[in-house]
């Protein structure tokens, strides 16, 4: 993507566990349960709609979407190709946040 763009794309992952401990989450997680709770959950497009007609009894209102897009199985990243990204990992926290470069000239030695 970041050659698609001609720009640089910083990646911040969390790190392991902390979803468990997202407040948001937790918040959200009973209302959507409560939400649900009797209706059949027949297909995607039914699970998203309840999810999204979801709202906390703090006004706190919950999005969601289906993703129909198709995702290949399977595909493997050869050694060759992963040697090419310019990953540069950040100062802080290099391990969960770093920014790609594209391989263009103007930011190849930057």
């Amino acid at each position: 993507m970041a050659n698609e763009l001609g720009v640089p794309v910083t990646v911040c992952h969390l790190p392991p566990g902390t979803s468990e401990r997202n407040n948001i989450e937790h918040r959200t997680f009973s209302f959507i349960t409560m939400n649900w709770r009797g209706k059949p959950l027949v297909d995607h497009v039914n699970i998203v709609c309840l999810i999204a007609a979801t709202k906390t009894a703090a006004g706190l209102r919950v999005s969601c979407r289906l993703d129909r897009l198709s995702y290949g199985k399977g595909r493997t990243v050869t050694n060759a190709e992963i040697s090419t990204i310019k990953l540069h990992p950040h100062v802080f926290h290099g391990r969960w946040n770093d920014t790609i470069k594209p391989l263009d000239s103007q930011w190849r030695n930057s």
